[in-house]
């Protein structure tokens, strides 16, 4: 298979800046699908329908003009079964904060990719604890407003990570990518990234 780039389904800052870093030619084009949760969908379900069906409208809206693959991904933070998409406002943002003060949470980064009528996908799963936080901190890192355009109301490459007391998983899928799901899917698709330049001698 012959292209030369790849579309990203995401408008994040975060999800670009991981993708240059591993080398990987691309065009935004963020999907407008809904980001509604369906009625009893698990939170895995949740985040795997979505990356697909990022990745599917906006390969639909490319395949008749300038096709090329098309990469997406979606990630919820997972407290007691409840999903933790973006917060509203910042009694939604300080709500979830203080939630997550003190204790273990689940991150969950799916990956699709679509290319022709072949797709494929991945599912990262990390835990981070957060320590105890205070009040005034809550409120003083949404005045940051690092929160608003974050999964569970943080950013652990940001102010947000003065909370992370640990983590095991992926530090690029809590960001918004894994990267060593990524790479993997665009191998199997024999697509482009840094190893592309690269010699054996």
């Amino acid at each position: 298979m012959t292209t030369n780039f790849i579309y990203l389904a995401s408008a994040s800052p975060r999800r670009r800046e991981l993708l240059e870093q591993i080398g990987v030619p691309f065009r935004v084009l963020a999907s407008g699908v809904s980001e509604a949760r369906r009625d009893g969908e698990g939170a895995e379900a949740y985040v795997v329908r979505m990356a697909a069906d990022k990745a599917n409208e906006v390969w639909q809206r490319v395949n008749a003009s300038e096709p090329a693959p098309v990469l997406a991904a979606d990630t919820a933070v997972v407290v007691d079964d409840q999903v933790f998409g973006k917060p509203a406002d910042e009694a939604e943002a300080l709500d979830m904060l203080t939630r997550l003060s003190g204790r273990s949470h689940t991150v969950l980064t799916a990956i699709a990719l679509r290319w022709q009528s072949d797709r494929d996908g991945a599912v990262s799963k990390s835990e981070v604890r957060f320590r105890a936080t205070t009040e005034f901190e809550r409120k003083a890192y949404c005045r940051t407003e690092e929160s608003y355009d974050k999964a569970g109301a943080y950013a652990i490459q940001g102010f947000g990570g003065v909370f992370v007391e640990y983590l095991a998983g992926s530090y690029s899928a809590v960001m918004g990518l894994p990267l060593w799901e990524t790479a993997s899917l665009l191998k199997r698709f024999e697509l482009p990234r840094w190893l592309a330049g690269a010699t054996t001698s």
